[in-house]
């Protein structure tokens, strides 16, 4: 079994360039926000927790550009259940991005999971899926901040997450986390 290596704050990420439903190539590299790019990582047309979460999302968009905060929402469902998600859910503010890769996935630190048949809303899931993550980008390319879960149930709440985005921005806050391992004596 692979091991998962966590990324670092202050430190690069990886490269990430996916398809979205609008038929564009989504890349990280180009993402020019003022402060942070947020990555939001959702497990796919199955889960009927990532249907409320994005959909929060979806009202606080303004919120968060306001704030210098560029959002990008993406899963490792194909084409076809990403722009399921995207009508059945109402997300017409959201341009989805599809395909994660399980390779580009592992490479940011995320869990996958096997499919176990149907989901609570009665869709399959898929043979293999991702599970969810929130990353936000420094305009340079390094992280700030960090949540991978194993699970879907208790992800960060996108009123904390712009709350804490005003206040880092304000008063200059800095990434933490970042010590390396050997590095703790620094």
């Amino acid at each position: 079994m692979p091991a998962l290596t966590p990324l670092f704050p202050r430190q690069p990420v990886p490269a990430l360039e996916v398809a979205t439903l609008s038929g564009r190539r989504w890349s990280l590299a180009e993402s020019r926000p003022e402060h942070f790019t947020m990555l939001v990582v959702y497990r796919g047309l199955h889960c009927p927790i990532c249907r409320g979460y994005l959909t929060d999302l979806q009202t606080r968009l303004d919120e968060f550009r306001a704030a210098g905060v560029e959002p990008f929402v993406l899963s490792s469902d194909d084409r076809e259940r990403a722009a399921k998600a995207q009508e059945s859910w109402k997300l017409d503010r959201l341009d989805l991005g599809y395909g994660l890769t399980i390779e580009q996935a592992r490479a940011w630190g995320l869990y996958v999971s096997r499919g176990r048949g149907k989901t609570s809303i009665g869709i399959e899931e898929p043979a293999i899926f991702v599970e969810p993550g929130l990353f936000m980008v420094r305009p340079d390319g390094t992280l700030y901040f960090a949540s991978v879960q194993t699970m879907p149930f208790a992800r960060p709440h996108f009123a904390d997450i712009l709350g804490a985005v005003q206040f880092v921005t304000k008063n200059g806050y800095p990434a933490r986390g970042e010590v390396l391992s050997g590095d703790e004596t620094s």
